[in-house]
């Protein structure tokens, strides 16, 4: 008797509605159906007491979630529409960005750097700064240098803004370099990098930073694009054989490539200052990651990252100093936050 009712049971509601067959059914309409049956027949379970636990077992219904739950998800639905709507992705691994204030309680406004990542350049640096170069590598890597200097200033001439912005595409590369190796040698040998690993890609971050700034003052055309691709490829690759084969010399060229760029950045200043080139307001996200005052202009913004420049000569012509002593760069403290 009981597997007939159970049969009719799910017959009926397969078939609720006449002759609509084709319509679809879930489980959950069926159990209810079958809950109906039961109690018309029996006063109770289709299959008594024990029949009713078997049949909770083996059954793939869900359970019910009580009408508070439900009302949980609505809301937890919309929650995720509405950040899908602005921009937001909903993950599933709880992967989430905390709420990012500036000092002013306003909403900070950069996935690319937060607050902890900013900072006032010291502008007192000296700029004028030299090594003299003694041993032959220091000769090969000051020429090299000077040899480029000559051809971008044939290619940029006066253009200040993107003569910067190539410089910047080429000076974000040796530290990335750099730091990659040190990491590379560091997993290789099981010993601690001294913190140049960090230095290192710190500086490349830095540097990347100016690329970013130069970027919102100067809109680079399709073959100056097209340069800067060429130039990295060939750079990068240059540049990692050239660590690999001396450290020291690379580092001393680095420190001479950002010799260059203080001189670069010197003129830049001196065209702003003369009115060759507009001293037009600061970029916002200048104005953010220097912590510069709100009313900061093109010529605040030059003067702090030629300060960069200048903190990057010094880090790089302190590393090429350690290698010329016959030590390991981790002998020495690494000048994390030396920006």
């Amino acid at each position: 008797m009981k597997y007939v009712v159970l049969a009719r049971s799910t017959a009926r509601a397969l078939f609720t509605g006449g002759r609509i067959y084709h319509r679809q059914f879930s489980t959950v309409t069926i159990a209810r159906q079958l809950e109906k049956e039961a109690t018309h027949h029996h006063g109770g379970s289709a299959f008594g007491e024990s029949g009713s636990f078997w049949w909770r077992k083996m059954s793939s219904l869900p359970e019910i979630k009580d009408q508070h739950h439900s009302e949980e998800k609505k809301k937890e639905d919309t929650t995720t529409t509405n950040n899908n709507e602005n921009g937001v992705v909903s993950s599933y691994w709880g992967i989430t960005r905390p709420k990012v204030q500036r000092e002013d309680g306003t909403e900070w406004p950069w996935n690319c750097f937060m607050p902890w990542d900013t900072y006032r350049a010291d502008v007192s640096i000296d700029v004028k700064k030299h090594y003299v170069p003694k041993t032959f590598s220091d000769k090969v890597a000051f020429r090299s240098v000077k040899f480029l200097r000559v051809l971008s200033d044939l290619y940029f001439k006066e253009r200040y803004g993107c003569h910067a912005m190539m410089l910047e595409t080429i000076a974000a590369v040796p530290g990335m370099v750099g730091g990659m190796l040190l990491h590379l040698k560091s997993l290789r040998k099981f010993q601690h990098s001294g913190g140049w690993i960090k230095a290192l890609l710190e500086e490349a971050e830095n540097e990347r930073m100016h690329l970013m700034t130069m970027v919102e003052l100067v809109k680079p055309s399709w073959h100056e694009r097209l340069l800067v691709i060429t130039a990295q490829g060939v750079f990068f690759n240059a540049f990692f054989v050239f660590y690999l084969l001396s450290p020291k010399t690379a580092h001393r060229f680095v420190g001479y490539l950002e010799e260059e760029a203080v001189i670069s950045y010197t003129q830049h200043l001196d065209a702003i200052v003369s009115g060759k080139v507009e001293n037009v307001p600061a970029p916002a996200i200048a104005i953010d990651y220097w912590r510069l005052p709100k009313d900061a202009t093109l010529k605040d913004v030059i003067t702090v990252i030629r300060a960069d420049e200048a903190h990057h000569r010094d880090v790089n012509h302190f590393a090429s100093d350690i290698h010329h002593e016959g030590k390991e760069l981790k002998e020495a403290p690494a000048p994390i936050g030396y920006h």
